[in-house]
């Protein structure tokens, strides 16, 4: 049984967690695409560096990245409405730093913290809901709920950064944060119902230290590695810390009387498929995410709300198809829900492959929305699916590991996809310069900016006369570099369908494997509820009893 303090089983009071856990999953995915579409205006403003700029990203990814694991346990140990009103406090204070940041170290900080809010809020949102539902069948809309959440965050990012950035600086793309984060920590503190993992578990310190020196290295050695080479010391370092960091890990929570992430939980095929599916396909669709803004305003020369409204398509899109993802998973396995989105999100995903410069605005919507409509399938069972494959006293350790392979995989993917990217427009550019009639020394230095700073670099160069001949060959390497990142993205979606099909087995199957996990997550002691189980590999009930 849970822990619940205070004990109220009324609707209201259930209600009330339900929005609270929405409300904080919208404001830690907030800064995600409001920040990514203010770049280039806080690259001007702040007078940085390509290299230096990369970092705003990725100073709130890495520690989301790094710490989710450890907010899922200090949740399940102090009380998740503590580790979720912490995560909206730090929510608000990062967007209170960068708001107020004159130089990119400042902004730096203040990314960090709000990643580290986001950190906490993740694991803690969707464990919330797992205790406020104990049942699964009802427990799949209310999952659904907080991945439209998810979604609309998103969504209105871009709209939200458009409008800001065409009336008024860069910095107030920060403020809804800071309003949104401390209304929900006023209404949170009288409604909000806590709950904590059974006693006796407690917070294990080697394989926390372990897990974020490991992720951190890895994630650092990747970006550094993308953006310069992946032979210079640092990033040869950097990777080899984050492999003997994460064996180190492995070996501690096996060690472990009360591990952070019980190794046990993989034995389900259904978890260990969420967490691949998760990671393999927001590797793919951040990093296409990156590619397709620089492709509508470095090819196609659009503005930010421009650019934005178009990349608005795909998250709405995700909307309207999940809203009814939660009911049908009573009907449709998990198995083919996941697998069906997933392809649906491959095809456009090579059905882009042949944009040019001039593909008009309607040749492409139709591809984006047909990508949303398959995110959309995708992401409510599989998050359900994760949280139901584990004693529903578990769920903060089964959010946090679900999100964490999500946000490594996030926060990988424009590392891994723009150094694909950046290498083959770079490779080549020289003769895309030759065809449109720039070569000599012109060519030479421009091809030299161009390795050393990026293709944004060569915008900055006094280019005279030849501006539209080099504006037009450099459209075409980013379009080089783009194609073959939409290949990339396209095959790794299409190794997350065969996870999904291999993995996600038949209802018996699935609740074999994870009955078994859950047997031994608790070192012995059985805590499994049966509807967990049944729902492990599928979201389609094969009975249901109460445990």
């Amino acid at each position: 049984m849970n822990v619940i303090t205070p004990a109220s089983g009324s609707t209201d009071r259930r209600a009330a967690t339900i929005v609270m856990a929405c409300l904080g999953v919208f404001v830690a995915y907030l800064p995600i695409t409001t920040v990514a579409v203010s770049l280039p205006a806080i690259q001007r403003a702040l007078s940085t560096s390509t290299a230096q700029l990369s970092w705003v990203q990725d100073a709130f990814v890495l520690p989301m990245a790094a710490f989710i694991l450890t907010a899922g346990v200090f949740g399940d140990v102090h009380g998740r409405k503590k580790v979720f009103q912490a995560g909206l406090f730090f929510s608000a204070v990062g967007a209170a730093v960068a708001l107020c940041a004159h130089n990119i170290e400042t902004l730096w900080a203040g990314q960090a913290l709000a990643g580290l809010g986001s950190a906490a809020l993740l694991p803690t949102t969707l464990a919330l809901i797992s205790h406020a539902v104990p049942d699964f069948r009802e427990r799949g809309k209310f999952i659904g709920m907080w991945a439209m959440a998810l979604l609309a965050a998103l969504a209105v990012g871009p709209v939200i950064a458009g409008v800001i950035l065409d009336h008024y600086s860069w910095r107030w793309i920060y403020l809804l944060s800071i309003p949104l984060s401390l209304v929900a920590m006023a209404v949170a503190a009288p409604l909000l119902t806590d709950s904590r993992a059974p006693h006796g578990r407690k917070l294990d310190w080697p394989g926390q230290i372990t897990a974020a020196v490991g992720v951190t290295a890895l994630v650092y050695g990747v970006i550094e590695g993308g953006a310069d080479s992946f032979t210079t010391p640092k990033v040869v370092a950097a990777l080899a810390l984050g492999v003997v960091a994460l064996v180190a890990f492995v070996v501690a929570e096996k060690r472990s009387d009360s591990p952070m992430l019980d190794l046990a939980v993989f034995r389900s095929a259904a978890f260990t498929a969420t967490a691949l599916i998760a990671l393999i396909t927001f590797l793919g669709l951040i990093g296409f995410f990156f590619v397709l803004s620089l492709y509508f305003g470095m090819v196609q020369q659009l503005g930010t709300l421009e650019a934005g409204a178009r990349l608005l398509l795909v998250p709405v899109a995700a909307i309207v198809a999940g809203a009814p993802a939660g009911r049908l998973m009573h009907r449709v396995p998990a198995r083919w829900m996941i697998t069906v989105g997933l392809l649906l999100i491959a095809g456009p995903l090579l059905a882009m492959t042949n944009l040019d410069t001039d593909t008009s605005y309607g040749s492409i919507a139709w591809r984006l929305i047909v990508l949303g409509v398959g995110l959309g399938l995708v992401t409510t069972p599989m998050t359900a699916t994760a949280v139901a494959a584990v004693p529903h006293q578990l769920a903060g350790m089964a959010s946090a590991a679900n999100n964490a392979f999500r946000q490594v995989g996030g926060a990988l993917g424009p590392a891994v996809l723009g150094a694909l990217l950046s290498t083959r427009a770079v490779h080549t550019l020289p003769g895309h310069l030759a065809d449109a009639g720039v070569t000599g020394t012109q060519a030479h230095t421009i091809v030299a900016t161009a390795k050393a700073g990026g293709l944004g670099a060569v915008a900055g160069m006094n280019l005279g006369s030849t501006a539209g001949q080099v504006y037009g060959a450099l459209g075409d390497s980013l379009l080089d570099g783009m194609r073959l990142c939409l290949i990339v993205a396209a095959v790794l979606v299409l190794i997350a369908a065969v996870c999904a099909v291999i993995l996600l087995r038949r209802p018996q199957q699935a609740a074999a494997g994870a009955a078994k996990a859950a047997g031994t997550a608790q070192h012995g002691r059985p805590d499994a509820s049966a509807e967990n189980a049944q729902a492990a590999g599928t979201a389609q009930p094969v009975g249901h009893r109460r445990g």
